[in-house]
């Protein structure tokens, strides 16, 4: 009797034993698959992550964080409709790097491939070889900070030249009064570096090199984004709303590279 109330103790150890061992097992498989989905958040990190690196933004200068800004800003004008409804390309500029350096790139979000890297004036009225000063208001002279449309071009006293659209209240909704524009500037460019250490500056306009201008303008006329990006601790933008990552999907590429072709 003693030997068989024995058997059936150890039958029934073994068999607590594994269930206590399987229950575990299974919760964490179910953890571990309900982890592996990743949050809108973090799929938007990872494109961010993507471009960057595909294109080799690091190397041509460009702070991760400036880019995330731009990218940010792309999404929110998007679901707006500010942009094309085939953009793909963004033109970031980064007034807190000096004029001596190329702190205009020219992105395509679809290939992930850097178009250009230039150079490209700020307003004289905002700083020397730096850019520490930024208005809005008309003949101040400097430049201004934040999200434009590069919209159309027109031909003026600069030659073909690119208008711009700002949709920052109170840091550039000005730009079009202000004829602020892309235009070509002989101030820019290695020559001028060479004599004055820094570039010329222009009347608040992100002017560029003649050897690139036409290419620049060609490149991202018809409502794609630029994004002026500078030292200034009050610059706010309804367009940096990081509720974008909440409904963040990747991008549809196929969709993408369709719209491109009409």
């Amino acid at each position: 009797m003693r030997k068989h109330f024995w058997w059936i103790s150890c039958v029934f150890l073994v068999f607590f034993i594994a269930v206590i061992g399987w229950t575990p097992v299974a919760a964490k498989k179910s953890a571990t698959s309900y982890n592996a989905a990743p949050t809108a958040k973090e799929l938007f990190t990872q494109y961010v992550n993507t471009v960057y690196q595909t294109a080799r933004l690091q190397e041509a200068g460009l702070d991760m964080e400036v880019f995330q800004k731009a990218l940010t800003g792309f999404f929110n004008l998007k679901t707006a409709n500010k942009l094309a409804q085939n953009s793909s390309v963004i033109t970031v500029v980064d007034f807190s790097k000096p004029s001596r350096l190329k702190r205009m790139w020219i992105i395509d979000l679809f290939s992930k491939q850097l178009l250009l890297n230039t150079w490209v004036a700020h307003g004289q009225g905002s700083g020397d070889d730096m850019a520490d000063r930024f208005s809005d208001n008309n003949d101040s002279h400097q430049s201004s900070l934040g999200f434009y449309l590069a919209d159309d071009v027109y031909i003026g006293k600069h030659g073909r030249s690119l208008r711009l659209d700002g949709l920052d209240e109170g840091f550039n909704t000005n730009a079009r009064a202000r004829g602020i524009v892309v235009h070509a500037a002989s101030y820019v460019g290695e020559s001028t570096i060479a004599q004055m250490g820094r570039l010329g500056r222009s009347f608040g306009c992100p002017a560029v090199s003649p050897a690139v201008a036409q290419q620049v303008i060609n490149t991202i006329k018809g409502k794609t984004l630029l994004f002026i990006n500078g030292n200034n601790p009050h610059y706010t933008s309804k367009y940096l709303d990081g509720n974008v990552y909440a409904s963040f999907t990747l991008p549809d590429e196929a969709t993408v590279a369709d719209s491109a072709k009409l």
